[in-house]
């Protein structure tokens, strides 16, 4: 397997559908690798691609190369999490000329700073006129919905949650501000992360049992007026912008198939309903 993967082209933006890409993001304004553009890109994307992992729970193998990534987040209008969410995106990004590289986290959200979880989150550092930015739009229900200064301790508005980036010895980490108090999201050396560690990741996160997404159901997406939409397990929640959420708990298979229709745009093959669990909270 590993053979396999290290002849895998680091890079794949000639194999990258641009036109098919902005159609799924509902995307029409200009290609320049701008500031501008870029943060009108993530908004778009996190509005219309959600983040989830059903495939995961169904025990599917998740791909991470150009063709695969485009089929199921673009053609097959699915989502998927960072390594596919991020991974598209660098694609995408690279096609249009931004200087761009990947870079490894550990997710922070609801862990001790102490903790050390395991390095399986994938966020975007892009280069414009000697400032670097980053982009991620693969952190689950608070993936950010613009670009963010690579400066610390400066609050940074975005359509949805403030932002910040803080410094501690030497690990930075990405924070939000949620119902006034700054948290986590995730931790970064600023290391790059080459695509044989993110296939190394991939593979950790969606077979090993004790990974997280092997043992809990999350879709999210963004919606606008700072709105979030999340569905954890059994529980459907529509957070709004000042961080109030309102919790419908979700009791059939039935309404859950119909929550993911409405508000994620996901509609899975009729082969998948049976073997789609509610995982109880």
């Amino acid at each position: 397997m590993m053979d396999q993967v290290a002849s895998t082209p680091a890079h794949g933006s000639d194999d990258v559908d641009l036109n098919a890409y902005f159609q799924r993001i509902g995307y029409e304004g200009s290609r320049e690798p701008t500031l501008a553009v870029l943060s009108d890109i993530v908004h778009a994307h996190v509005l219309t691609i959600p983040f989830e992992n059903l495939d995961v729970l169904l025990g599917r193998p998740i791909a991470l190369d150009a063709v695969s990534l485009q089929k199921k987040l673009v053609h097959d209008r699915r989502g998927g999490y960072c390594f596919e969410q991020n991974g598209l995106l660098l694609l995408v990004l690279e096609a249009m000329g931004y200087e761009v590289s990947p870079i490894s986290a550990r997710v922070k959200l609801g862990y001790p700073r102490g903790e050390i979880t395991p390095r399986t989150h994938l966020v975007l550092r892009i280069e414009m006129d000697g400032t670097s930015w980053l982009a991620d739009v693969g952190v689950g229900g608070l993936s950010p919905t613009a670009a963010l200064k690579f400066e610390l301790d400066q609050h940074q508005a975005t359509p949805h949650e403030t932002r910040r980036i803080v410094r501690d010895g030497d690990l930075y980490f990405h924070q939000a501000l949620l119902t006034g108090e700054w948290e986590d999201v995730y931790q970064m050396t600023m290391e790059e992360m080459p695509l044989i560690d993110r296939e190394v990741a991939n593979w950790y996160t969606s077979t090993n049992p004790k990974s997280r997404f092997k043992n809990i159901l999350m879709v999210a997406r963004a919606a606008p007026n700072g709105v979030r939409l999340t569905m954890l397990n059994d529980e459907f929640s529509v957070r709004d912008a000042s961080g109030k959420a309102t919790k419908t708990p979700i009791h059939t298979q039935g309404e859950m198939l119909e929550l993911l229709a409405e508000h994620f745009g996901i509609h899975l093959h009729e082969n998948d309903h049976a073997n789609l669990p509610i995982i109880r909270g």
